[in-house]
This record gives structure tokens, sequence and C-alpha cells, in this order.
């Protein structure tokens, strides 16, 4: 049986350190996020390139995003397995609700309500104000829905390993 309190505290945690960590690149370092995954295209036709530098910190980005992805689920995923002995199945079903809590909550707060309603100075490129790209939810929206495989299986192979490992 699944852990509704454990759920609702892990996850808030990890929806609040992945939170944090977008809005600092997003404040700080915006152009990190400059991909075909997380930018519209006609925003990433118009705004020059990653240098080689961006590219090699974006990819460095990717570790604390992972390690809260990955590490803060698993951890939370195999903490459960610890204490409740529960199956692969309840497993698999607590990592993919953390998994797809996080994917939620930047879909609707930060993508949708942050990024496409508000659309703050900060998030907006220099040179595209005004571009439809800003106020394109399904942009947002495609990209979740192609996550959704991976997602599961990255669940999957978590919760797989909190179960061989406890």
């Amino acid at each position: 049986m699944l852990d509704v309190q454990k759920l609702l505290i892990d996850g808030s945690i990890l929806i609040a350190a992945f939170t944090a960590l977008v809005f600092y690149v997003g404040l700080y370092k915006p152009r990190l996020f400059l991909t075909k995954q997380d930018t519209p295209a006609d925003i990433l036709a118009a705004v020059p390139p990653q240098t080689e530098t961006e590219k090699r910190e974006a990819k460095l980005l990717a570790i604390p995003l992972l390690l809260i992805m990955v590490g803060g689920v698993f951890y939370s995923t195999y903490t459960f397995a610890l204490q409740s002995g529960a199956s692969f199945g309840t497993l698999f079903l607590h990592a993919a609700i953390l998994v797809l809590a996080i994917s939620l909550f930047d879909l609707v707060v930060i993508d949708w309500l942050v990024l496409n309603t508000i659309t703050p100075q900060w998030a907006v490129f220099p040179g595209t104000e005004g571009f439809a790209g800003y106020k394109d939810y399904g942009f947002h929206g495609r990209a979740h829905l192609k996550a959704l495989p991976g997602l599961a299986i990255a669940a999957a192979l978590l919760a797989g390993l909190a179960y061989w490992l406890a």
C-alpha cells in the first residue's frame, strides 16, 4: 500500500528543489535552456545559438537535475521499500507518482503559468519580445507528452533497483 504522507513530503521536497534550480538558472543563465526541447522554434531561430561554453554549462546543469529526478526519486523509493517491504508494483507506482508530480508541476506552474501566462521579462530573450512562442502552451504540453515513456521507464528502473536492493 502506498504511503501518501511519504509521497507528499518527498514529492514536495523534490518539486521545491527542482523548481529552485530551474528558476535560479532561468534568472541567471537563461541561455542554458536554449534547446529544441525547451524553447519554441520561433524564439530559437531568432536568438544566437549557444556558445561552446554555454553548451558545456548546460551539460553540467544536467547533473543536479538528474540528482533530483533520479537520485531523489530513487532515495524516496528505496527508503519506502525498506520501511514497507512493498512489491515491485507498489514501488513502481511510488516512483511514477514522484516523477510525474515533478513533471506535472514543471508543465503547469513553470511552463504554462510562469513562462506562457505571466512571461516575466527575465524569461524573454532580447529581440524576441512579443514572439508567438512565448504563448505556445502546446509546445510545452507536447514536450512533456513526448517525455512520458521515458519517465515511465525511469520509474520502472528505479523501482526495480529499489526492490532488488531492499
